[in-house]
């Protein structure tokens, strides 16, 4: 709901906008026509052809050509909209007045070029010189936020940082003192040194190969199955190509905690599952996450910090190259990311 109505108020912006464009130029004009109702169709006309080419423009041209860096691509894809477009518009125009000599190529067509074509280039740059600075201020903000996000994470990583060397060594004298025998107990440990290993040498860096990532993920699934009943049933599965790309460390994890958190508490009827999948196909990394809930009106929320936290580091991390939807339906609770992801 508050995205439906942040994007109604968006699109009632822009219709307020080419209302007010749409009204000043017919005040500006309409003397210069017959009737009031011809000056009305011209003016409508004109606007309505502008707003395409802004939006063309602002919406097709720079963010597939313009910022690709497909510059020649661009100029000339500009050039022939606007020619494509004037000449439409005279065209539409000619038959409104019933001036043919507007939708001939012959008569003053030095006249007809200064009147309709060049507007059209000063006036759609001058939008798209818009959508250029309010993209680039956007971008500069996310940079400072981001910039922001990642000192305080490394200052909390500091303040919680204790030596490893001692931690690891006193893990080790753990690991031999546990009896041989036991070894759920050991397999244990050792994944938990794993994790700890990550978190301390691995997630500090900007980027991590995916099969790191899902190793950790793996780890702490097992972690969770010695702790659930064996009645429970949880499932991690992902296919074989899931290599040969590098994503933000410590990503994936906040929704498999999540799962296991807020995991339902089934007697011996419905069994209470966790189901976890990873895969990459045509560019896009899938990754879901689903399990039981139940529904309890004294029940804590699902999801709260944990997940606003992630929701803001795709929006500042992956801008346009992600799409998250959670949603909770007959009791089950459900987690589906998919990345557009760089080799």
């Amino acid at each position: 709901m508050h995205n439906a109505a942040f994007y109604l108020r968006y699109k009632l912006h822009h219709v307020f906008f080419w209302m007010l464009v749409f009204g000043t130029w017919y005040f500006l004009r309409y003397e210069d026509y017959s009737l009031p109702v011809i000056a009305f169709r011209i003016t409508l006309v004109k606007v309505v052809d502008l707003a395409l080419m802004v939006y063309i423009t602002n919406y097709l041209l720079i963010p597939r050509l313009l910022y690709k860096k497909k510059y020649f691509w661009f100029f000339l894809a500009f050039v022939l909209m606007v020619l494509t477009s004037s000449i439409t518009k005279m065209n539409i125009l000619g038959k409104i007045m019933h001036n043919p000599q507007l939708f001939s190529f012959s008569g003053n067509l030095k006249g007809r070029i200064y009147d309709n074509v060049i507007p059209h280039f000063f006036l759609v740059i001058a939008g798209a010189a818009v959508k250029l600075v309010v993209d680039y201020t956007r971008m500069q903000q996310r940079m400072v936020e981001m910039a922001k996000e990642k000192a305080e994470a490394e200052l909390n990583f500091l303040k919680s940082q204790i030596n490893p060397h001692f931690l690891f060594n006193s893990l080790n004298s753990v690991y031999f003192l546990i009896d041989k025998g036991n070894t759920d107990a050991r397999n244990a440990l050792h994944k938990f040194s794993e994790m700890l290993r990550f978190q301390l040498y691995d997630a500090g860096g900007e980027k991590i190969p995916i099969e790191k990532e899902i190793a950790y993920l793996k780890d702490y699934v097992d972690m969770q199955r010695l702790r659930r009943e064996q009645s429970d049933e949880v499932s991690f599965e992902y296919n074989d190509g899931l290599s040969g790309f590098s994503i933000e460390p410590l990503l994936l994890i906040p929704f498999v905690e999540n799962s296991f958190k807020h995991l339902s508490h089934f007697g011996t009827g419905n069994k209470n599952k966790v189901k976890i999948e990873a895969n990459r196909k045509n560019g896009i990394f899938h990754f879901s996450v689903a399990n039981t809930v139940e529904y309890n009106s004294t029940r804590e929320p699902i999801g709260g910090i944990g997940l606003k936290n992630v929701k803001r580091r795709l929006e500042l991390l992956y801008p346009e190259k992600h799409e998250l939807s959670i949603k909770e339906e007959n009791n089950m609770f459900t987690v589906d990311l998919k990345l557009k992801i760089d080799n």
